[in-house]
């Protein structure tokens, strides 16, 4: 009896992404399949599957492909490298757990019409977890004008700024979901309200004065399918990129006809 193995279009469905994705892999050699089927198909059997999932976590965790394929080749012993992996999941795993903790403490303040505790609704917030990818991105100036801007801010308007940004995820995932065109009425008024929050944000492109704010969001929109961990904020109950793919849709149609 041979190993089990499995197709690409079922690899593609675990694993929550897409079977171009996974021939992308293919052909820049990070992904290899186990096997070609006679039909032409990719297969891939559990050797395989180790891989990908570390693949998939050294994404979240902000590589690129050209960094992923330097760690994968530098690694030998799987096992040993997962538990690295798993080590960091872990820290994310209390991070996340502390924000809950945070936002449900909330909640129950503004329901019970209890006073809001400040010292503990921030729990778990890093703002500056970025901080070197920012940098590389945009420039030092960039971070340190949106840095000063954060800390500059009164409980009050963080708070309101994060149920903004909360507003928006839950609009823009409503809208894919809905089936609407990316062009429509609806799709176009959360992507103008995309738009003018990201220009009130100091140290973007879209927040300098004369900065190409198209660019600039088209690039976003974009940034949203490519990356994990943005795109998680649009994520539909189908699952993959579908979300991110309408937000990225959403604002490129908006940016092409307003800015």
């Amino acid at each position: 009896m041979t190993a089990r193995d499995w197709s690409i279009q079922e690899i593609a469905s675990l694993a929550g992404t897409t079977s171009r994705t996974l021939r992308h892999y293919d052909d820049i050699g990070l992904l290899p399949p186990s096997r070609i089927a006679s039909n032409g198909y990719r297969h891939y059997d559990e050797q395989a599957l180790v891989r990908l999932q570390r693949i998939l976590l050294l994404r979240e965790l902000g590589l690129g492909l050209p960094q992923i394929a330097q760690v994968l080749a530098q690694e030998r012993a799987e096992a040993s490298a997962l538990e690295t992996h798993l080590a960091l999941l872990r820290e994310e795993q209390a991070r996340l757990a502390r924000q809950i903790a945070s936002v449900e403490s909330t909640i129950d303040a503004l329901r019970g019409g209890e006073e809001l505790m400040a010292e503990n609704m921030f729990d778990g917030f890093d703002h500056t977890q970025y901080k070197d990818e920012v940098e590389e991105r945009w420039g030092k100036k960039a971070y340190a004008d949106s840095d000063r801007w954060w800390r500059g801010m009164t409980d009050a308007e963080r708070s309101d700024w994060q149920r903004r940004v909360s507003d928006l995820g839950r609009d823009w995932i409503a809208a894919a979901e809905s089936g609407t065109d990316p062009a429509s009425a609806e799709a176009q008024d959360v992507a103008r309200r995309h738009v003018e929050w990201l220009t009130g944000i100091p140290g973007t492109p879209a927040a300098v004065p004369g900065g190409d704010v198209k660019a600039y969001v088209i690039g976003l929109g974009e940034m949203y399918v490519a990356d994990p961990r943005f795109g998680a904020n649009y994520a539909t109950s189908a699952g993959g990129t579908q979300g991110a793919e309408f937000v990225r849709d959403a604002l490129r149609v908006y940016a092409e006809a307003n800015l």
